[in-house]
């Protein structure tokens, strides 16, 4: 899946991207982690990695971010 960086944290390794309708799903350090990128900056297209969370999720409609990486071509 594909979204663009909104947010991100260096000190905390976590933000937030925006999917491609608007919404925003914030991700942590292990899903940043994941990918190991060293540094994003908002407005990078990234590709993302989800899965659903039993509970909610931390998203707004229970799918949690396990992955971010920079979308390549």
């Amino acid at each position: 899946m594909q979204a663009t960086a909104y947010t991100y944290d260096a000190q905390t390794r976590s933000g937030s991207v925006l999917l491609d309708d608007g919404t925003p799903l914030p991700f942590d350090a292990a899903a940043f982690d994941a990918g190991g990128l060293r540094l994003l900056r908002p407005g990078q297209r990234v590709r993302i990695d989800v899965e659903a969370e039993a509970g909610g999720g931390t998203g707004t409609d229970g799918r949690r971010i396990v992955l971010v990486t920079l979308q390549t071509f």
